[in-house]
């Protein structure tokens, strides 16, 4: 832990509504004091940060993040995955639980947060499964995950099928004051599909995912959440009826929450058949945000860097999703970084695994797409990745309140830059944004007091 003092930022704090020109003093770790009281309690001796012309907020949470340890080690790490956090500004992740054994016991629990301990670069926080082996057949030992220090219960990866156990866990997740989190996706439905099912999965030949397999469980989530009055939170959510359903369940004021990504609200299903189409069809207007002179990036039909679960959707989806976050009915933003070997991907369509990285790229899509766009203030797109996520998984985090962990993001909302997929500590560089233009760039991550990234 260490003190410094962060001047000439615009420090923005959704959580205490603070959006203005000042300082920012962090003393052995902890928040000390903002503006004139920061300057006159900092001393001569101080480390001093100058963020001129940068955005100074609470360091960034993303609760959807997948660090494949244990017993994936090869695909990332919890040394590599959080330092590819920290790259892109974030100071806490939350790790989902299909890693090998899944995070269905304490002793596995344990064992992250001992891993955590040695080699992580931020804070790293654990779900547990809510069922076995996320088989989905019965109930993992939720108290007991509850004990050992999990933040939430998920299946992520795979959605629980029955209703009836689905119950079972929301009550005792309710008893736990635990939220749940849930990957909506109904097996019968979706099938062996691999991509949207539309005009696209028809041209190209591939089997289809309809955005019905999402909203129907989705619709489910909304009644269990009023039975049970438990907090359903429905992980990267991609289809304009899920939103809708949300929305509506929302202002009913049920218990029910969602999340997107930042490639289900930039790119479409039109991109797995090449670039060509994709910026005809869909991404005309994407990159007009971007001053400076770039070629827009080429990528060949039927690339797996583009597949993902749920997959790419229609234009129509990806603006309903952009607009759910807009107006808060998906409050929270996350990554789903999902890392692969690159062998893995280097194979037929159909035959490569589901998944991209997204943490490096993240804050960069949300400035440019949310906030450059005119559809978002910073302050309202900050929240979606501080106050909201850590709210809902009940951390200390996600504020620059005095007396808080001195977890700090210093960005530049202007810089343009182009994303590199290998410029990544992580091992994997599974981004289907290779050579995209971005404009956003985090620029210092600051955990404790502690610079852990610098640009």
């Amino acid at each position: 832990m260490e003190s410094l003092l962060i001047q000439n930022g615009r420090v923005i704090d959704p959580a205490n509504g603070i959006d203005a020109h000042q300082s920012l003093l962090i003393l052995n770790g902890k928040i000390a004091a903002l503006g004139a009281e920061a300057e006159a309690k900092a001393g001569d001796e101080i480390k001093v940060i100058d963020a001129r012309g940068k955005v100074v907020c609470p360091g960034l949470v993303d609760i959807h993040v997948h660090l494949r340890e244990p017993g994936q080690s090869a695909k990332e790490t919890i040394e590599t995955g959080t330092k590819a956090a920290a790259l892109g500004g974030f100071t806490t992740v939350v790790c989902m639980p299909n890693t090998t054994p899944s995070i269905d016991s304490p002793g596995t629990v344990a064992l992250i947060q001992d891993e955590v301990e040695k080699s992580a670069a931020i804070n790293v926080f654990t779900t547990g499964a809510i069922t076995k082996g996320i088989q989905g057949d019965e109930l993992a030992p939720i108290g007991s995950l509850h004990g050992a220090g999990v933040v939430a219960i998920t299946d992520d990866g795979r959605c629980v099928q029955s209703n009836e156990l689905m119950r079972r866990a929301c009550e005792y997740a309710k008893m736990f004051d635990l939220p749940l989190m849930d990957h909506c996706q109904d097996y019968d439905l979706v099938g062996n599909g691999v991509m949207n099912e539309g005009h696209w999965s028809n041209v190209l030949g591939l089997p289809g995912w309809p955005a019905a397999g999402e909203e129907i469980i989705v619709a489910r989530n909304i009644q269990m959440a009023e039975l049970t009055g438990t907090h359903i939170h429905c992980q990267h959510m991609s289809s304009a009826g899920a939103v809708n359903l949300i929305r509506e369940a929302r202002d009913k004021g049920i218990p029910i929450s969602g999340e997107a990504c930042p490639h289900h609200f930039t790119l479409t299903d039109a991109a797995l058949a090449g670039s060509a189409p994709f910026w005809e069809k869909e991404g005309k207007h994407l990159l007009d945000v971007i001053k400076m002179d770039f070629e827009r990036p080429e990528w060949e039909s039927y690339d797996t860097l583009f597949k993902m679960n749920p997959p790419l959707r229609s234009g129509s989806d990806r603006d309903a999703v952009l607009k759910g976050v807009a107006d808060g009915t998906l409050s929270i933003l996350g990554s789903d970084h999902a890392p692969h070997c690159g062998f893995e991907k280097e194979v037929e369509f159909d035959s490569a695994p589901f998944g991209i990285t997204g943490l490096e790229s993240e804050l960069a899509l949300g400035v440019m797409r949310l906030y450059h766009t005119d559809m978002m203030s910073l302050s309202e797109l900050i929240r979606r990745w501080t106050e909201a996520p850590a709210k809902l998984v009940k951390l200390d985090k996600g504020t620059l309140s005095v007396g808080a962990d001195g977890d700090v993001t210093i960005f530049d909302p202007e810089e343009e830059w182009i994303y590199d997929r290998m410029d990544t500590p992580s091992k994997a560089n599974n981004s289907p944004f290779h050579g995209w233009p971005l404009k956003g760039r985090n620029k210092a991550t600051i955990l404790r007091g502690t610079v852990v990234f610098e640009a």
